[in-house]
Protein backbone atom coordinates (compact mmCIF):
# COMPACT_ATOMS: atom_id res chain seq x y z
CA UNK A 1 0.00 0.00 0.00
CA UNK A 2 1.44 3.38 -1.01
CA UNK A 3 1.78 5.82 1.61
CA UNK A 4 0.43 9.18 0.88
CA UNK A 5 3.44 12.27 0.95
CA UNK A 6 2.16 15.79 0.81
CA UNK A 7 4.84 17.86 0.59
CA UNK A 8 3.77 21.56 1.76
CA UNK A 9 4.93 25.10 2.21
CA UNK A 10 5.34 28.50 1.80
CA UNK A 11 6.92 29.79 -2.24
CA UNK A 12 10.32 28.97 -3.07
CA UNK A 13 11.17 26.63 -0.53
CA UNK A 14 11.99 23.98 -2.85
CA UNK A 15 9.33 21.71 -2.81
CA UNK A 16 9.17 20.67 -6.31
CA UNK A 17 13.10 20.11 -6.16
CA UNK A 18 11.93 17.55 -3.24
CA UNK A 19 9.13 16.23 -5.05
CA UNK A 20 10.78 15.53 -7.99
CA UNK A 21 13.76 13.90 -6.31
CA UNK A 22 11.64 11.45 -4.52
CA UNK A 23 9.80 10.70 -7.19
CA UNK A 24 13.16 10.10 -9.11
CA UNK A 25 12.85 11.88 -12.48
CA UNK A 26 11.41 15.64 -13.37
CA UNK A 27 7.87 16.11 -12.81
CA UNK A 28 7.48 19.05 -11.46
CA UNK A 29 8.88 22.63 -12.95
CA UNK A 30 11.96 23.91 -10.96
CA UNK A 31 12.71 27.67 -10.99
CA UNK A 32 13.73 30.40 -9.14
CA UNK A 33 10.41 32.68 -9.57
CA UNK A 34 8.56 31.69 -6.58
CA UNK A 35 4.44 30.14 -7.35
CA UNK A 36 5.34 27.91 -10.28
CA UNK A 37 3.43 25.31 -9.06
CA UNK A 38 0.28 25.97 -8.82
CA UNK A 39 -2.27 23.14 -8.72
CA UNK A 40 -1.39 20.01 -6.64
CA UNK A 41 1.40 17.61 -8.55
CA UNK A 42 1.14 13.67 -8.24
CA UNK A 43 3.57 11.44 -8.91
CA UNK A 44 4.76 8.41 -7.43
CA UNK A 45 8.24 6.90 -6.08
CA UNK A 46 9.97 4.37 -4.62
CA UNK A 47 12.07 5.57 -1.22
CA UNK A 48 13.88 2.95 0.35
CA UNK A 49 11.35 0.21 0.63
CA UNK A 50 8.28 2.30 0.79
CA UNK A 51 6.36 3.23 -2.18
CA UNK A 52 5.34 6.59 -2.02
CA UNK A 53 2.15 8.44 -3.87
CA UNK A 54 3.67 12.16 -3.72
CA UNK A 55 1.50 15.40 -3.63
CA UNK A 56 3.33 18.57 -4.64
CA UNK A 57 1.53 21.58 -3.92
CA UNK A 58 1.52 24.83 -4.35
CA UNK A 59 3.29 27.63 -2.12
CA UNK A 60 1.32 28.33 0.63
CA UNK A 61 -0.08 32.06 1.04
CA UNK A 62 -2.58 33.23 3.10
CA UNK A 63 -5.02 35.19 0.93
CA UNK A 64 -8.39 34.80 1.31
CA UNK A 65 -10.05 35.54 -2.47
CA UNK A 66 -8.71 35.14 -6.22
CA UNK A 67 -6.08 32.69 -7.38
CA UNK A 68 -4.15 32.95 -4.24
CA UNK A 69 -6.84 31.76 -2.22
CA UNK A 70 -7.74 28.43 -4.57
CA UNK A 71 -4.04 27.38 -4.13
CA UNK A 72 -4.63 27.32 -0.88
CA UNK A 73 -8.04 25.90 -0.68
CA UNK A 74 -6.21 23.10 -2.70
CA UNK A 75 -3.19 22.64 -0.76
CA UNK A 76 -5.74 22.40 2.78
CA UNK A 77 -7.86 19.48 0.77
CA UNK A 78 -4.16 17.93 0.08
CA UNK A 79 -3.05 18.01 3.84
CA UNK A 80 -6.66 16.58 4.38
CA UNK A 81 -5.69 13.82 2.38
CA UNK A 82 -2.25 12.81 3.52
CA UNK A 83 -0.82 9.76 5.18
CA UNK A 84 2.55 11.98 6.53
CA UNK A 85 2.83 15.90 5.43
CA UNK A 86 6.31 16.98 4.61
CA UNK A 87 6.47 21.00 5.51
CA UNK A 88 9.31 22.11 3.62
CA UNK A 89 11.48 25.33 5.34
CA UNK A 90 13.97 27.08 4.01
CA UNK A 91 17.03 26.30 6.64
CA UNK A 92 19.35 29.44 5.29
CA UNK A 93 16.55 32.06 5.60
CA UNK A 94 15.20 30.95 8.56
CA UNK A 95 11.86 31.24 9.95
CA UNK A 96 9.15 33.43 8.46
CA UNK A 97 5.54 34.34 9.87
CA UNK A 98 4.03 32.30 7.08
CA UNK A 99 5.87 29.42 7.96
CA UNK A 100 4.59 29.73 11.65
CA UNK A 101 1.08 30.45 10.20
CA UNK A 102 1.15 27.39 8.23
CA UNK A 103 2.50 25.49 11.03
CA UNK A 104 -0.99 26.70 12.97
CA UNK A 105 -3.12 25.28 10.50
CA UNK A 106 -1.36 21.56 10.35
CA UNK A 107 -1.33 21.24 14.23
CA UNK A 108 -4.99 22.00 13.42
CA UNK A 109 -5.28 18.97 11.17
CA UNK A 110 -4.35 16.99 13.32
CA UNK A 111 -1.91 15.17 9.97
CA UNK A 112 1.46 13.58 11.00
CA UNK A 113 4.30 16.39 10.41
CA UNK A 114 7.96 16.06 9.23
CA UNK A 115 9.65 19.56 9.03
CA UNK A 116 12.37 19.64 6.53
CA UNK A 117 14.89 22.02 6.23
CA UNK A 118 15.59 22.40 2.79
CA UNK A 119 18.79 24.20 1.25
CA UNK A 120 21.12 23.05 4.41
CA UNK A 121 23.89 21.90 1.82
CA UNK A 122 27.65 21.46 3.49
CA UNK A 123 26.43 22.22 7.31
CA UNK A 124 23.43 20.82 9.40
CA UNK A 125 23.61 24.51 11.25
CA UNK A 126 22.09 27.01 9.29
CA UNK A 127 19.14 28.99 10.94
CA UNK A 128 16.36 27.56 9.75
CA UNK A 129 17.51 23.92 10.73
CA UNK A 130 17.20 25.40 14.49
CA UNK A 131 14.64 27.68 14.55
CA UNK A 132 12.66 24.74 12.92
CA UNK A 133 12.33 23.14 16.41
CA UNK A 134 9.96 26.21 17.56
CA UNK A 135 7.02 24.68 15.10
CA UNK A 136 6.24 21.61 17.42
CA UNK A 137 7.35 18.74 15.12
CA UNK A 138 10.13 17.48 16.55
CA UNK A 139 13.20 17.33 15.25
CA UNK A 140 13.99 19.39 12.02
CA UNK A 141 15.25 17.51 9.59
CA UNK A 142 18.36 19.18 7.14
CA UNK A 143 18.05 17.94 3.20
CA UNK A 144 19.59 19.52 0.50
CA UNK A 145 16.85 18.36 -2.14
CA UNK A 146 19.06 20.07 -5.30
CA UNK A 147 22.39 18.38 -3.53
CA UNK A 148 20.65 14.88 -2.67
CA UNK A 149 22.12 15.06 1.09
CA UNK A 150 20.39 14.06 4.04
CA UNK A 151 18.12 11.84 2.30
CA UNK A 152 19.03 9.21 5.03
CA UNK A 153 17.81 10.48 7.66
CA UNK A 154 14.51 12.06 5.37
CA UNK A 155 13.87 8.12 5.01
CA UNK A 156 14.16 7.51 8.94
CA UNK A 157 11.51 10.29 10.23
CA UNK A 158 9.42 8.51 7.64
CA UNK A 159 9.87 5.37 8.47
CA UNK A 160 9.13 6.56 12.13
CA UNK A 161 5.66 7.89 11.33
CA UNK A 162 4.43 5.34 8.87
CA UNK A 163 2.38 2.69 9.43
CA UNK A 164 2.82 -0.72 9.70
CA UNK A 165 0.83 -0.80 6.66
CA UNK A 166 3.12 0.95 4.22
CA UNK A 167 6.44 -1.17 5.67
CA UNK A 168 8.35 -3.46 4.01
CA UNK A 169 5.31 -4.00 1.61
CA UNK A 170 7.66 -6.18 -1.09
CA UNK A 171 8.48 -8.47 1.70
CA UNK A 172 6.46 -11.54 3.03
CA UNK A 173 7.65 -10.24 6.27
CA UNK A 174 4.42 -9.66 9.38
CA UNK A 175 3.70 -6.55 8.90
CA UNK A 176 5.28 -3.78 11.22
CA UNK A 177 8.31 -6.31 11.38
CA UNK A 178 10.98 -3.68 9.92
CA UNK A 179 14.14 -5.75 8.96
CA UNK A 180 17.82 -4.64 10.21
CA UNK A 181 19.04 -2.46 7.06
CA UNK A 182 23.00 -3.32 6.77
CA UNK A 183 24.86 -1.78 3.65
CA UNK A 184 28.76 -4.17 3.09
CA UNK A 185 30.59 -1.35 1.59
CA UNK A 186 34.22 -1.46 0.14
CA UNK A 187 36.90 -1.52 -2.46
CA UNK A 188 36.90 -3.71 -4.96
CA UNK A 189 37.70 -7.14 -4.74
CA UNK A 190 37.48 -6.09 -0.91
CA UNK A 191 35.64 -9.75 0.02
CA UNK A 192 32.12 -8.16 0.29
CA UNK A 193 30.20 -10.58 -1.66
CA UNK A 194 32.13 -13.00 -0.05
CA UNK A 195 30.81 -12.24 3.69
CA UNK A 196 27.96 -12.33 2.65
CA UNK A 197 27.41 -15.53 0.98
CA UNK A 198 29.07 -17.08 4.25
CA UNK A 199 26.85 -15.06 6.53
CA UNK A 200 23.68 -16.41 4.91
CA UNK A 201 25.34 -20.02 4.48
CA UNK A 202 24.84 -20.11 0.79
CA UNK A 203 26.26 -18.77 -2.31
CA UNK A 204 23.29 -16.02 -2.88
CA UNK A 205 25.73 -13.76 -4.34
CA UNK A 206 28.26 -14.41 -7.45
CA UNK A 207 31.79 -13.36 -6.62
CA UNK A 208 34.98 -13.78 -8.79
CA UNK A 209 38.82 -12.77 -8.44
CA UNK A 210 38.24 -10.08 -10.56
CA UNK A 211 37.50 -6.57 -9.29
CA UNK A 212 33.85 -5.29 -10.43
CA UNK A 213 31.96 -9.11 -10.62
CA UNK A 214 29.07 -7.09 -8.49
CA UNK A 215 27.76 -3.83 -10.00
CA UNK A 216 24.44 -3.07 -8.58
CA UNK A 217 22.88 -3.25 -4.98
CA UNK A 218 22.09 -6.48 -4.48
CA UNK A 219 19.06 -7.23 -1.13
CA UNK A 220 19.24 -10.53 0.54
CA UNK A 221 17.41 -11.07 3.22
CA UNK A 222 18.40 -13.07 6.19
CA UNK A 223 17.08 -14.35 9.61
CA UNK A 224 19.54 -13.81 12.23
CA UNK A 225 18.84 -15.64 15.73
CA UNK A 226 14.87 -14.74 15.27
CA UNK A 227 15.90 -11.16 13.80
CA UNK A 228 14.94 -10.32 10.44
CA UNK A 229 18.12 -8.58 8.33
CA UNK A 230 18.21 -6.85 5.30
CA UNK A 231 21.88 -7.20 3.40
CA UNK A 232 22.51 -4.81 0.86
CA UNK A 233 25.90 -6.44 -1.20
CA UNK A 234 27.44 -2.89 -2.74
CA UNK A 235 29.46 -2.21 -6.32
CA UNK A 236 33.15 -1.70 -5.18
CA UNK A 237 34.07 2.03 -4.75
CA UNK A 238 37.32 3.21 -6.39
CA UNK A 239 38.89 6.39 -6.58
CA UNK A 240 36.68 8.94 -8.51
CA UNK A 241 39.59 10.02 -11.04
CA UNK A 242 39.36 5.97 -11.60
CA UNK A 243 35.74 5.25 -11.92
CA UNK A 244 34.69 4.98 -15.58
CA UNK A 245 31.86 6.60 -17.10
CA UNK A 246 28.33 5.17 -17.84
CA UNK A 247 27.74 1.57 -16.12
CA UNK A 248 30.42 1.88 -13.15
CA UNK A 249 29.54 5.41 -12.54
CA UNK A 250 25.73 3.72 -11.81
CA UNK A 251 27.12 1.44 -9.77
CA UNK A 252 29.07 3.89 -7.60
CA UNK A 253 25.98 5.77 -7.06
CA UNK A 254 23.89 3.06 -6.48
CA UNK A 255 26.38 1.88 -3.40
CA UNK A 256 26.04 5.36 -1.84
CA UNK A 257 22.37 5.22 -2.06
CA UNK A 258 22.84 1.67 -0.13
CA UNK A 259 24.44 3.86 2.49
CA UNK A 260 22.13 6.40 2.79
CA UNK A 261 19.11 3.81 3.29
CA UNK A 262 21.04 1.41 5.74
CA UNK A 263 21.08 1.78 9.64
CA UNK A 264 24.38 -0.31 10.10
CA UNK A 265 27.67 0.25 7.21
CA UNK A 266 29.25 -2.51 7.68
CA UNK A 267 32.68 -1.63 5.43
CA UNK A 268 34.86 -4.19 4.78
CA UNK A 269 38.88 -4.16 3.91
CA UNK A 270 41.11 -6.56 2.80
CA UNK A 271 43.71 -7.44 6.16
CA UNK A 272 46.85 -7.68 2.98
CA UNK A 273 46.19 -3.77 2.00
CA UNK A 274 44.24 -2.56 4.57
CA UNK A 275 43.95 0.64 5.62
CA UNK A 276 44.59 2.55 2.26
CA UNK A 277 43.32 5.96 1.51
CA UNK A 278 40.10 5.10 -0.05
CA UNK A 279 38.89 2.59 2.74
CA UNK A 280 39.33 5.82 5.04
CA UNK A 281 37.25 7.77 2.70
CA UNK A 282 34.57 4.66 2.70
CA UNK A 283 34.64 4.41 6.34
CA UNK A 284 34.50 8.46 6.71
CA UNK A 285 31.57 8.48 4.53
CA UNK A 286 29.59 6.31 6.19
CA UNK A 287 30.70 7.93 9.59
CA UNK A 288 29.54 11.69 7.88
CA UNK A 289 26.19 10.06 6.71
CA UNK A 290 25.69 9.50 10.35
CA UNK A 291 25.40 5.87 10.18
CA UNK A 292 26.45 3.35 12.61
CA UNK A 293 29.69 1.53 11.77
CA UNK A 294 31.60 -1.37 11.94
CA UNK A 295 34.72 -2.09 10.23
CA UNK A 296 35.55 -5.48 8.92
CA UNK A 297 38.88 -7.09 8.05
CA UNK A 298 38.94 -9.89 5.68
CA UNK A 299 41.05 -12.67 4.41
CA UNK A 300 42.46 -12.84 8.08
CA UNK A 301 43.50 -16.57 7.42
CA UNK A 302 46.27 -14.80 5.47
CA UNK A 303 47.62 -12.66 8.12
CA UNK A 304 50.23 -14.58 10.58
CA UNK A 305 51.10 -12.28 13.29
CA UNK A 306 47.27 -11.84 13.89
CA UNK A 307 47.30 -9.94 17.44
CA UNK A 308 50.19 -7.22 15.94
CA UNK A 309 48.76 -6.80 12.92
CA UNK A 310 45.09 -6.25 14.64
CA UNK A 311 46.41 -3.68 16.83
CA UNK A 312 48.35 -1.93 13.98
CA UNK A 313 45.32 -1.81 11.93
CA UNK A 314 43.61 -0.06 15.49
CA UNK A 315 46.01 2.43 15.53
CA UNK A 316 45.93 3.11 11.92
CA UNK A 317 42.59 4.26 11.32
CA UNK A 318 42.00 5.58 14.96
CA UNK A 319 45.41 8.55 13.52
CA UNK A 320 43.36 8.75 10.44
CA UNK A 321 39.78 8.95 11.64
CA UNK A 322 40.00 10.41 15.07
CA UNK A 323 36.20 10.49 15.00
CA UNK A 324 35.38 6.83 14.76
CA UNK A 325 37.12 6.28 18.11
CA UNK A 326 35.68 3.50 19.91
CA UNK A 327 34.17 1.76 16.08
CA UNK A 328 34.26 -2.34 16.83
CA UNK A 329 36.73 -3.98 14.45
CA UNK A 330 35.85 -7.42 13.17
CA UNK A 331 38.32 -9.94 12.34
CA UNK A 332 37.90 -13.09 10.10
CA UNK A 333 37.88 -15.21 7.21
CA UNK A 334 34.71 -15.66 5.18
CA UNK A 335 36.55 -19.09 3.74
CA UNK A 336 36.71 -20.68 7.05
CA UNK A 337 34.10 -19.09 8.87
CA UNK A 338 36.73 -17.90 11.83
CA UNK A 339 35.63 -14.82 13.48
CA UNK A 340 32.03 -14.98 11.54
CA UNK A 341 30.41 -15.36 14.59
CA UNK A 342 32.07 -11.84 16.07
CA UNK A 343 30.23 -9.87 13.44
CA UNK A 344 26.36 -10.10 14.15
CA UNK A 345 26.91 -8.99 17.99
CA UNK A 346 29.28 -6.45 17.00
CA UNK A 347 26.72 -4.79 14.94
CA UNK A 348 23.57 -5.12 16.98
CA UNK A 349 25.50 -3.30 19.80
CA UNK A 350 26.46 -0.04 17.27
CA UNK A 351 22.77 -0.78 16.32
CA UNK A 352 21.75 0.06 20.20
CA UNK A 353 24.27 2.79 20.48
CA UNK A 354 22.72 5.06 17.41
CA UNK A 355 19.67 4.62 19.20
CA UNK A 356 20.67 5.48 22.80
CA UNK A 357 18.59 8.14 23.96
CA UNK A 358 20.61 10.17 27.10
CA UNK A 359 17.77 11.96 29.87
CA UNK A 360 18.13 15.44 29.91
CA UNK A 361 19.19 15.75 33.95
CA UNK A 362 21.72 13.35 33.63
CA UNK A 363 22.93 15.34 30.90
CA UNK A 364 23.10 18.95 32.94
CA UNK A 365 24.58 17.36 36.08
CA UNK A 366 27.14 15.66 33.97
CA UNK A 367 27.99 18.96 31.78
CA UNK A 368 27.61 21.04 35.49
CA UNK A 369 30.55 18.24 36.39
CA UNK A 370 32.61 18.74 33.69
CA UNK A 371 32.57 22.35 32.75
CA UNK A 372 33.37 22.95 36.63
CA UNK A 373 36.53 21.05 36.14
CA UNK A 374 37.54 22.05 32.70
CA UNK A 375 35.93 25.24 32.04
CA UNK A 376 36.48 25.99 28.13
CA UNK A 377 39.08 28.84 27.78
CA UNK A 378 38.21 32.77 28.08
CA UNK A 379 37.53 34.49 24.45
CA UNK A 380 39.35 37.99 24.28
CA UNK A 381 38.83 38.26 27.85
CA UNK A 382 35.63 36.57 27.99
CA UNK A 383 34.51 33.46 29.74
CA UNK A 384 32.43 31.46 27.63
CA UNK A 385 29.19 29.34 29.51
CA UNK A 386 28.04 26.45 29.07
CA UNK A 387 24.36 26.63 30.22
CA UNK A 388 22.31 23.28 29.13
CA UNK A 389 22.82 20.49 27.14
CA UNK A 390 19.88 18.10 25.65
CA UNK A 391 19.91 15.33 23.48
CA UNK A 392 17.21 16.11 20.42
CA UNK A 393 17.56 13.54 18.13
CA UNK A 394 18.89 9.49 18.00
CA UNK A 395 20.64 7.16 14.45
CA UNK A 396 22.64 8.91 15.30
CA UNK A 397 22.87 10.17 18.62
CA UNK A 398 22.63 14.52 18.18
CA UNK A 399 22.90 16.89 21.52
CA UNK A 400 22.56 20.59 21.23
CA UNK A 401 24.86 22.76 23.67
CA UNK A 402 23.15 26.16 24.84
CA UNK A 403 26.05 28.53 26.19
CA UNK A 404 27.00 31.81 25.93
CA UNK A 405 29.27 33.13 22.92
CA UNK A 406 28.43 29.72 21.15
CA UNK A 407 30.33 30.93 18.18
CA UNK A 408 33.41 31.39 19.78
CA UNK A 409 33.42 28.22 21.38
CA UNK A 410 36.64 26.37 20.29
CA UNK A 411 36.31 23.14 18.43
CA UNK A 412 38.70 21.63 21.19
CA UNK A 413 36.44 22.12 23.18
CA UNK A 414 33.70 20.99 21.11
CA UNK A 415 35.34 17.69 20.49
CA UNK A 416 36.24 17.49 24.83
CA UNK A 417 32.40 17.79 25.19
CA UNK A 418 31.62 15.15 22.11
CA UNK A 419 34.82 12.58 23.81
CA UNK A 420 33.21 12.63 27.19
CA UNK A 421 30.06 12.13 26.22
CA UNK A 422 30.91 8.72 24.09
CA UNK A 423 33.16 7.79 27.26
CA UNK A 424 30.79 8.32 30.15
CA UNK A 425 27.48 7.60 28.29
CA UNK A 426 28.80 4.67 26.74
CA UNK A 427 28.16 5.77 23.30
CA UNK A 428 31.79 4.35 22.09
CA UNK A 429 30.35 2.59 18.70
CA UNK A 430 28.49 5.73 17.17
CA UNK A 431 28.71 8.91 15.40
CA UNK A 432 27.97 11.55 18.36
CA UNK A 433 26.48 15.35 16.54
CA UNK A 434 27.18 18.06 18.86
CA UNK A 435 25.10 21.84 17.70
CA UNK A 436 26.11 24.62 19.75
CA UNK A 437 23.64 27.00 19.91
CA UNK A 438 23.71 30.46 21.67
CA UNK A 439 20.93 31.00 24.38
CA UNK A 440 19.92 30.76 27.86
CA UNK A 441 18.94 27.62 30.01
CA UNK A 442 15.21 26.94 28.76
CA UNK A 443 14.54 26.64 32.14
CA UNK A 444 15.87 29.32 33.88
CA UNK A 445 12.89 31.92 32.43
CA UNK A 446 15.32 34.58 31.99
CA UNK A 447 16.13 34.71 36.04
CA UNK A 448 19.22 34.29 38.04
CA UNK A 449 19.73 31.49 40.20
CA UNK A 450 19.88 32.53 43.89
CA UNK A 451 23.08 32.29 45.55
CA UNK A 452 23.15 30.52 48.50
CA UNK A 453 23.78 32.38 51.46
Amino acid sequence: MSLRLVIVGRPNVGKSTLFNRLAGRKLAIVHDQPGVTRDRREGHGRFGNLDLALVDTAGFETAKAGMEADMRNQTLEAVAQADICLFIIDARSGLTPLDETFATLLRKSGSKVIIAANKAEGIREWPGVLEGYALGFGEPVAVSAEHNEGMGELFDAIMERAGPEHQDNDTDEPKGEAPLRIAVVGRPNAGKSTLINALVGESRLITGPEAGVTRDSISVDWMWDGRSVRLADTAGMRKKAKVEAGLEKLSVNDSLHAIRFAEVVVVVVDALIAFDKQDLQIADLAEREGRAVVVVVTKWDLIKEKQKKLAALKTSLMYALPQMRGIPMVALSSMSGKGLDMLMPAILQVYKDWNALVKTRDLNDWLQHRVDKHPPPAVQGRRIKPRYLTQTKTRPPTFVLICSRAKHLPESYKRFIVNGLRDDFDLKATPIRLVVKQGKNPYMDGKKPKRNR
